[in-house]
C-alpha cells in the first residue's frame, strides 16, 4: 500500500500555500480539488475587485503584479495559475473528497471523480452518482476546503426554483428584470448596485433594521443614497416566507405579509464550511458556531494529524478568516508535520 506524507484537500490559496511548504520540506504530498484551481475565486463575481492590496494575497514569496491599487478577480486567477506552474504543484482537480477515515495512524481518503464538465459552487455534489471512487492513503490530511461551496439556506418553499441562486456572477442577464436581492452585507449591497446600474429593477430585502456594519466605506454611502432616492427599493426587518414563480412573499415587522414581483431572486445570505465532511472524519464541531475543535497554534484538530487551514477554521464566523491571514496556516501546519514525519 502506497502512503503519502500528506494529502491536502482544496486548491485555494490556503491549500496551495500548504502544498508549497510541503514541497519545500521534502514531503510527499498531493492536492485534490473538487472543482477547478482556486474554485471559490473562479466563482466570485466576474468583475470583482479585491478590498485588499496585492502583496496581502501573495503566497510562496511570489509577487502579484498589477497596475492597479487593488487586484481584480481576473488578475488573481492568472496569479494562482502562475504559482502552480512555477512551484510545480501536484494537483488533481475535479476530485471530491467524500470520506476520511483513520486506522493505525494512516488515513484512508475516498475521493470521487466529478468530471471536467463540473462548473459552479456545489456542482460536485450534484454529480456524485456519476463519478468513480478511489482511495488515497496518507499519514496526515489538511482540509483547506474554505466555505464558499455551501450557502446558508433560508429553508423556505421555492428556494430551489430555477430563477433562484445563492451566487451572483454579473449583471447583464438581469437587464430590465425585476430582481430581489436578499442580504445586508457587502455582497448584497454591491450586487444591488451593479444590478441597478445595469438596468435591473432591484429590491433589497434584509432581516435586520439596517445594513451591516462591515460594508465597505465607499460602498455604504452609495447604497444608502440609492435607497434614499428610491432607485433601489429596500425592505428592512423583513424576511422571505416563500418564493414563487414571478414573485416572493415576504413578512415585515411594520406591514406584515407582502408579495413582491420578481423575475430573479439572489439569496446572498452567506456561506459555511462543509461541517458534514469534517464530522464524518471525526472532527468535533460546535453545534452553534460550527467551529471545529483544533489547536489555534498548530491548526491540528481533535483527530491526530488531521489539520484545517484557511476559512474552514472559522465555522460560521467566516468574516474572521481571509486569504490575507489564512495563507499562513499551511506553513505552520507543515512545520509540525515535517518534524513528526522526519523524526
Amino acid at each position: 500500500m502506497s502512503v503519502r506524507d500528506v494529502l491536502i484537500v482544496g486548491a485555494g490559496p490556503s491549500g496551495l500555500a500548504t502544498a508549497i511548504a510541503a514541497k519545500q520540506h521534502g514531503l510527499d504530498y498531493l492536492v485534490v480539488e473538487k472543482g477547478v484551481l482556486v474554485n471559490s475565486i473562479f466563482n466570485f463575481p466576474t468583475h470583482m475587485v479585491y478590498f485588499t492590496t496585492p502583496e496581502l494575497l501573495e503566497i510562496g514569496g511570489l509577487p502579484l503584479v498589477t497596475p492597479y491599487d487593488k487586484p481584480t478577480r481576473l488578475e488573481s486567477l492568472r496569479y494562482y495559475r502562475r504559482v502552480v506552474d512555477i512551484f510545480g504543484i501536484q494537483i488533481s482537480c475535479h476530485e471530491e473528497v467524500i470520506d476520511i477515515t483513520r486506522d493505525a495512524d494512516v488515513f484512508s481518503v475516498t475521493r470521487r471523480n466529478t468530471g471536467p464538465s463540473v462548473r459552479g459552487p456545489g456542482a460536485a455534489q450534484r454529480t456524485r452518482q456519476n463519478g468513480s471512487d478511489r482511495v488515497t492513503h496518507a499519514k496526515a490530511v489538511v482540509l483547506a476546503i474554505g466555505y464558499y461551496d455551501i450557502p446558508n439556506r433560508l429553508g423556505v418553499p421555492g428556494e430551489d426554483l430555477p430563477h433562484v441562486s445563492h451566487y451572483y456572477k454579473e449583471p447583464h442577464p438581469y437587464y430590465r428584470q425585476r430582481v430581489l436581492v436578499v442580504g445586508g452585507r457587502n455582497s448584497a449591497a454591491e450586487t444591488a448596485l451593479e444590478l441597478f446600474r445595469a438596468g435591473a429593477h432591484v429590491t433589497l430585502v434584509h432581516r435586520r433594521a439596517s445594513l451591516g456594519e462591515s460594508i465597505k466605506y465607499w460602498v455604504r454611502p452609495d447604497i444608502e443614497n440609492r435607497i434614499k432616492e428610491g432607485s433601489i427599493a429596500a425592505r428592512f426587518e423583513t424576511r422571505v416566507v416563500e418564493i414563487r414563480r414571478g414573485s416572493v412573499v415576504v413578512e415585515s415587522v411594520a406591514s406584515g405579509r407582502e408579495e413582491i414581483p420578481a423575475d430573479a431572486v439572489l439569496l446572498l445570505t452567506g456561506y459555511r464550511p462543509d461541517v458534514d465532511l469534517m464530522r464524518r472524519a471525526g472532527i468535533h464541531c460546535d453545534d452553534g458556531t460550527l467551529a471545529p475543535d483544533l489547536n489555534p497554534e498548530t491548526f491540528e484538530t481533535n483527530v491526530p494529524n488531521l489539520f484545517i487551514a484557511g476559512g474552514a477554521v472559522a465555522g460560521r464566523n467566516t468574516g474572521s478568516i481571509f486569504i490575507e491571514n489564512g495563507r499562513f496556516h499551511g506553513e505552520r501546519i507543515i512545520k509540525v508535520l515535517a518534524e513528526r514525519i522526519k523524526a
